[in-house]
């Protein structure tokens, strides 16, 4: 099987020890496929080492995360943007809005966000969407720049069945990771009856990890159990769901 993890911070510094291992156990369980999202201009050579040093296996996005939207955002666009112009990346991300850490940043993380929302529709490249207590506000700057060419992911999908029905009405996918294997992730009442093409799989490492290793590191390796607990959702073969999921994102990112 080939999977496709849409977003992993495998450059994290909680990776820094093992990073080679972790990668190679990605590859074992059939991981072959990751793409990064960057955080801030601190992430970005960190991150871009990574992709060097794995270019089969690791794809970089380039984005400012909003829990990094601070009073100097405008410079950490100034070099987001200027990483778009220099070189490929998979997408632009990640990017949104967070109202779980800080409501007090709203405005600027709405600026960001809609500066980020024109990058992608500039160099033509999908939107890699935070939206942690957000959904709303998120999705409001979204559908104002939607003109038929913007399209993306909600990374870390776990709203509402409305929510999801939504996301997918503006052209996005949905990225469902960990969460899906959570007792009471809410997951279990809003995949079963959804269309296989709107969904990525994602381990969002090294956070979120799925069972059994709730609360532990999470890495790539585990992204097969997350396969796994969509199939059963969805009432299909977890071959069907790898196979759909690693083709949504080869389309998605133009790997």
């Amino acid at each position: 099987m080939h999977l496709t993890d849409s977003h992993a911070h495998v450059y994290s510094e909680q990776f820094k020890t093992d990073r080679d291992d972790m990668l190679n156990r990605a590859y074992e369980a059939g991981v072959r496929t990751i793409v990064m999202p960057n955080i801030d201009h601190e992430s970005i050579d960190v991150m871009l080492e990574t992709e060097a040093r794995f270019p089969q296996q690791c794809h970089a996005m380039m984005g400012l995360h909003p829990c990094h939207v601070t009073k100097n955002f405008e410079k950490e666009l100034y070099e987001v943007e200027d990483w778009l112009s220099k070189r490929p990346f998979a997408a632009v991300g990640e990017c949104g809005i967070d109202l779980y850490w800080d409501k007090t940043t709203l405005g600027w993380q709405q600026e960001a966000l809609h500066v980020q929302i024109g990058l992608a529709k500039k160099h033509q490249l999908p939107l890699v969407l935070h939206t942690r207590d957000a959904f709303r506000e998120t999705t409001e700057l979204v559908e104002a720049g939607q003109d038929g060419t913007l399209r993306g992911v909600y990374h870390c999908f776990s709203g509402t069945r409305a929510e999801a029905e939504e996301a997918i009405r503006l052209g996005f996918m949905l990225g469902i990771g960990g969460v899906a294997t959570f007792k009471n992730g809410g997951l279990d009442k809003v995949l079963p009856g959804l269309a296989l093409e709107h969904l990525l799989l994602e381990t969002d490492c090294p956070y979120l990890a799925p069972v059994p290793y709730r609360g532990k590191r999470n890495e790539p390796a585990y992204l097969p159990l997350i396969a796994r607990r969509v199939a059963e959702l969805l009432g299909k073969d977890v071959e069907e769901v790898v196979e759909a999921t690693t083709q949504n994102a080869q389309k998605l990112f133009s790997l």
